[in-house]
């Protein structure tokens, strides 16, 4: 196994993180630690997917192409499977009821722990978000990425991965017409052949990170759902599945943003450990490697987790549900100001700008309001 060093990068808000990497995170035990590699490729076997999915990608309630569906209108950001906040999103990202959420993703789990009031800005009142150049152009190399697959393994080269680029990027405004205004003002088309080139290079890049002429995905953007022994259900979107004739299974998920430092590599990891939480549940199979492919720097962060890890994961998460229960309750989603505030598309509604957040639409205990628990976590 050749390992190489994590380029580091500070936050630019194309990641959607489950913790901020400003925010250092206790480091794994010694013997624990994620390694970034070029790792060989695992053979996949069909039989992994939801109610016996195979290599094809069926799954569950129309397949592949139902989660990739799922994962379009629910996703802004593909570089994390982010779901995104409005009515379509609410299948993958955290299920709203009159009674408040019902489910949790990872990256709605990871804005509470970010910040509550972002979660109660995108969960709860689901206030509208502007498409940002970096997460539309995840969403397009995700796309490719699946795509390419479609493809006999001998043909998927860099070049028929970039010719489809194009085709790609006029599915994606079809389906979400508002990226329109991206590039709205780009009269001479400079800025957005830019872009298309960016999202060229990042695809290319990942040749050098993987063979897809030696891969097999069982499962490609892959919805899965759990519900835990507590009640609490774990939803989300999976990039790809390798299964291994052995039955090993492999989760792997792409960012186009750069690695983290390796301070901060556990938390880039709690994302994949929660597909793997959910991954257990389901098919009784702890994964054999989780596998984070970082296409803006180049590196492969690996972490071959163990049942232990896994309840950990799941403690952390029922902790965090309840916490989640509580504000819902109360109407206390309070901010919790980062450098990450900088990208927050919400900073008018924020206390700590000066703003104000929306009438609190679920029922609050006799007597109280929002305004009158709304308040200041302060920095971490």
């Amino acid at each position: 196994m050749e390992t190489t060093t994590a380029g580091g990068t500070e936050p630019d808000g194309t990641e959607t993180a489950p913790a901020a990497e400003g925010t250092p995170a206790p480091p794994p035990a010694p013997d624990r630690t994620p390694t970034v590699t070029a790792d060989a490729p695992m053979p996949a076997v069909d039989g992994f997917g939801a109610d016996g999915a195979g290599a094809d990608g069926a799954g569950a309630d129309g397949g592949e192409a139902a989660n990739r569906a799922a994962g379009a209108a629910a996703s802004t950001t593909a570089e994390s499977g982010d779901a995104g906040v409005g009515p379509a999103a609410q299948a993958v990202a955290g299920t709203v009821s009159t009674a408040g959420p019902v489910s949790l993703s990872p990256s709605r789990a990871g804005d509470f722990m970010q910040c509550p009031l972002l979660y109660r800005f995108r969960v709860i009142d689901r206030l509208p978000e502007k498409p940002s150049e970096a997460a539309t152009r995840g969403t397009l190399v995700h796309a490719v990425l699946e795509r390419l697959f479609d493809a006999p393994a001998a043909e998927r080269t860099a070049p028929r991965a970039k010719a489809l680029i194009p085709g790609q990027w006029d599915r994606l405004r079809e389906s979400r017409p508002e990226l329109v205004e991206l590039f709205a003002d780009d009269m001479d088309g400079e800025r957005l052949a830019r872009w298309l080139t960016e999202a060229e290079q990042l695809v290319e890049r990942w040749f050098t990170l993987e063979d897809p002429t030696r891969l097999e995905p069982a499962e490609r953007e892959l919805f899965v759902e759990t519900e835990l022994d507590s009640g609490l259900r774990l939803r989300g979107i999976i990039d790809r599945v390798d299964v291994a004739p052995t039955g090993e299974v492999r989760i792997v998920d792409y960012k186009t943003g750069k690695a983290p430092r390796p301070e901060y590599a556990e938390g880039a990891l709690f994302q994949m450990k929660f597909y793997a939480l959910v991954v257990w549940r389901l098919k009784k199979i702890v994964p054999r490697r989780l596998q984070l492919v970082y296409l803006g720097s180049g590196d492969v962060l690996t972490y071959d987790p163990v049942p232990a890890d896994l309840e950990r994961v799941e403690r952390k998460l029922l902790a965090l549900w309840e916490a989640i229960r509580l504000a819902t309750e109360t109407g206390d989603w309070r901010p919790r100001p980062t450098k990450l505030c900088g990208w927050c598309d919400h900073r008018a509604h924020c206390p700590e700008f000066g703003g104000t957040p929306p009438p609190y639409p679920l029922p609050l205990p006799r007597g109280r309001t929002a305004a009158q628990v709304q308040g200041r976590m302060g920095p971490e």
